[in-house]
């Protein structure tokens, strides 16, 4: 399992972007994109006043994607012709009736805008769901954090509880727990999913078909008149509420036992389920199936030689073991969850993927 920073640290963090951090809504005929080609602005129509952020890669993905500019063509007016991008965006935007969300966050030189959202969009906040879930196991000796991050565009707990063990095979010992994680800028629903934290290796299987996930969509937001910044809503105030206890519901389900009993049977399943084929062929067809890249590919290839088990549930571990070398902590915890789709991938697909 990859490890992120202390959980002090990511607290800290998370304190200062929620200081930090203005949301606004308002229609995309107020939307204006500089010729710069990364200074976006909002203008108030009565007042004149200008709000005016620096920008984000995802923020323009997100503004290619709600226009529906092609991303290459996108990509390539943002490089070589700023001021044509200007000029694509700001007419289709003046051609919109559409309100939106944009989600900002000053992090120390100014404010960015970081998120173009629906403004149907459900603010579901990481500091918000840390502050419901982590007392939950605050004085458990044992319950433990085993990895904690926040990202630039997500937040990720990892807590193991060490009276879930047992072994898949004997002297292959794991352990049960749960991963919780959200998105504030629209690149996924808050999630919480089993996980299993192997103690020889100590890499993490993320179990992604076990899990709850709850969408960020409800209500459309507004905002207060001509000044674009979201005001406070009784009855979201009262949702969220809810939401926040059922959140803690789910995350205790989701290291129940019987539950856990139920994805160590499956383990045990991939580890009679052998490799047939030849071994590089397997993870190249691997790789192509899961989007693997070829670094990804060649570090899985060295532990699954150095593991000896040559296995389904040896390829498993093999990319589990892998992600702990990617530098994205994002892409590391996506193998993870590769991990056990490869663990328990049908019989058909495998056949397909192990053929000689």
């Amino acid at each position: 399992m990859k490890q992120g920073r202390a959980l002090s640290e990511v607290l800290t963090e998370l304190q200062r972007q929620n200081a930090a951090k203005q949301d606004f809504i308002g229609p995309a005929q107020a939307f204006t994109l500089r010729p710069d080609g990364s200074t976006f602005e909002i203008g108030h129509t009565n007042s004149g006043q200008r709000e005016v952020f620096g920008t984000t890669d995802l923020f323009h993905r997100q503004i290619g994607s709600t226009l529906g500019i092609p991303a290459q063509y996108y990509d390539q007016m943002r490089k070589l012709k700023p001021e044509l991008l200007a000029e694509n965006v700001n007419a289709w935007f003046a051609d919109r009736e559409q309100s939106y969300m944009i989600r900002s966050m000053d992090y120390g030189n100014g404010r960015v805008a970081r998120a173009l959202l629906s403004d149907r969009y459900r603010r579901i906040d990481n500091m918000e769901i840390a502050s419901a879930v982590l007392p939950l196991f605050a004085g458990q000796a044992d319950m433990q954090v085993m990895s904690c991050e926040v990202t630039e565009n997500r937040m990720y707990l990892k807590i193991v509880n060490k009276r879930l063990e047992t072994d898949v095979v004997p002297g292959d010992t794991v352990q049960g727990g749960v991963i919780i994680s959200n998105s504030e800028v629209g690149l996924g629903a808050v999630s919480v999913q089993p996980l299993l934290y192997r103690l020889v290796c100590t890499n993490g299987l993320i179990i992604n078909d076990f899990g709850e996930r709850r969408t960020h969509v409800g209500r459309a937001a507004k905002a207060v008149e001509d000044s674009f910044t979201l005001y406070s809503d009784e009855a979201l105030i009262a949702e969220d509420k809810a939401f926040m206890l059922k959140l803690r519901d789910i995350t205790m389900a989701a290291i129940e036992e019987t539950r856990f009993g139920m994805v160590v049977e499956r383990l045990r399943e991939s580890t009679q389920v052998k490799i047939t084929g030849r071994v590089q062929d397997v993870i190249e067809l691997t790789g192509k199936t899961y989007g693997l890249n070829q670094p990804e590919q060649d570090g899985i290839l060295n532990y699954l030689i150095q593991g000896g088990d040559l296995s389904q549930y040896g390829l498993s571990n093999a990319i589990t073991r892998a992600s702990q070398d990617v530098e994205s902590y994002d892409r590391a915890t996506a193998l993870e969850g590769i991990g056990w789709q490869v663990a328990t991938m049908p019989i058909q697909q495998w056949k397909e993927i192990n053929s000689k």
